[in-house]
């Protein structure tokens, strides 16, 4: 196991209870063990948004800098996101 380095956090009541609820339940050994198992699932949400970030806002972004006629206007957006809903809410009827 990799070294231990001890930590202060301060937690509002609820997540507080939370932990306790875990460690009370029989589901984790402590509440350090709650908040070891909670690091991963934060990791496992974050890292899809890191992706997306990277190789596709990034790109896009940086295209847009490079070009700035492939812009669209705001107008234009939501006439098109407007379009598409009308032509779902036709479709399910």
């Amino acid at each position: 196991m990799a070294t231990i380095e001890k930590r202060t956090i301060s937690l509002p009541s609820d997540q507080a209870a939370s932990i306790d609820a875990k460690v009370s339940a029989g589901d984790c050994a402590s509440a350090s063990e709650v908040v070891r198992e909670g690091i991963p699932a934060l990791k496992e949400r974050d890292e899809p948004v890191g992706r997306w970030l990277q190789h596709q806002a990034a790109p896009s972004f940086d295209a847009m800098k490079a070009d700035p006629a492939r812009g669209v206007s705001v107008d234009d957006a939501f006439a098109s996101v407007r379009a598409r809903h009308a032509e779902r809410v036709k479709d399910q009827t």
